[in-house]
């Protein structure tokens, strides 16, 4: 289309016929053909393909549909979805014909995505009181994401890998010899984007108050601490509910359960889990502490504030839609 335009366009100039199918690349006839029939029929003949042209069909619209309705609605024998050499011999056509109807339908048959969707009945409620802290900190107090990171494991590849090099990515071993696990417990600044970081072996109420502790001293007591965290048995223990009347300046705030997505160290243990721990080889658990230890300190030397973006009506109104869908029969 874009050539038999170019050649109208150098009539319109007064280019030659000889010049015009130089400047397209056609042939004199064909500039002829392509004078006349704009001449005859007007400008949108230039996108009209003449009946009978072009390349013939291979596949008919049963066979696509036959192909969508079967990816979107059956399973083939014995497993739990399409390939392209399934759904091909199904049909009893070639592989890259059902990549295109693939393709063009936007299906993805081997691909999948997880969700979790929360039944907490005060999940409105946990909602607005996290989110209205995120978009409002107080400005005489101090918001921190607090969660463990528990079970860090330890592992030591079995052999050494090969370095980066031009041409070649790194390697290492798939399996790993376990040197035992660590738990880490990490309170995110909103503001400041300070983490506070410390690392026990177990995940108890015991190692919970000392890291309370912690966050006592680290701050000053005149300001008041906002702790987000999940609603995890460890902290709501008869050991811990006392400690905190006694602080009053300690203030918590609980996500609906199945929320992880809104405390926002969660953003951070990602970072550590990509940067730190998926390619570290670690021969003991203090080898693994202390990455960890470097890797809090690295990151408090140039912290950046976090800020949620997102209002509270936006997430309801998407919580509800998934309800929707997840309701119906699919």
């Amino acid at each position: 289309m874009a050539r038999r335009i170019r050649v109208v366009l150098l009539a319109a100039e007064g280019v030659s016929n000889m010049g015009i199918a130089r400047e397209a690349g056609v042939s004199r006839p064909t500039v002829l053909l392509w004078r006349r029939r704009f001449e005859a029929e007007g400008p949108e003949t230039v996108w009209k393909v003449r009946p009978g042209r072009g390349r013939k069909r291979s596949i008919s619209d049963e066979t696509v549909q036959a192909i969508v309705k079967d990816t979107l609605e059956n399973k083939p024998e014995g497993a739990t979805q399409w390939s392209l050499r399934t759904m091909a011999k199904r049909h009893g056509v070639s592989r890259s014909t059902v990549l295109r109807v693939w393709k063009s339908y936007g299906l993805k048959p081997h691909r999948t995505k997880t969700f979790k969707l929360s039944k907490d009945p005060e999940f409105v409620e946990k909602t607005e009181d996290v989110v209205g802290l995120y978009r409002n900190p107080p400005k005489d107090g101090v918001v921190l994401c607090v969660d463990e990171k528990s079970q860090v494991q330890a592992l030591d590849r079995t052999q050494p890998g090969l370095p980066l090099k031009r041409g070649r990515c790194g390697t290492m071993t798939h399996d790993y010899k376990r040197h035992g696990t660590t738990t880490l417990f990490a309170a995110l600044d909103l503001v400041r984007g300070r983490v506070v970081g410390e690392c026990h072996p177990r995940h108890r109420q015991q190692e919970f108050l000392k890291f309370l502790r912690r966050l006592d001293r680290e701050y000053p007591k005149g300001v008041d601490l906002h702790l987000v965290l999940d609603d995890y048995g460890t902290h709501k223990t008869a050991a811990v509910k006392p400690w905190l009347a006694k602080r009053p300046r300690f203030h918590l705030h609980f996500i609906p359960t199945s929320s992880s997505w809104l405390n926002l160290v969660e953003a951070w243990f990602s970072q550590l889990s990509q940067k730190c721990l998926k390619r570290g080889a670690f021969g003991s658990v203090k080898a693994l502490k202390d990455a960890i230890g470097e890797f809090v300190e690295v990151h408090n030397r140039n912290p950046r504030p976090y800020q949620w973006t997102a209002p509270v009506r936006d997430i309801l109104t998407k919580v509800a839609e998934c309800h929707a869908v997840l309701a119906t029969d699919h």
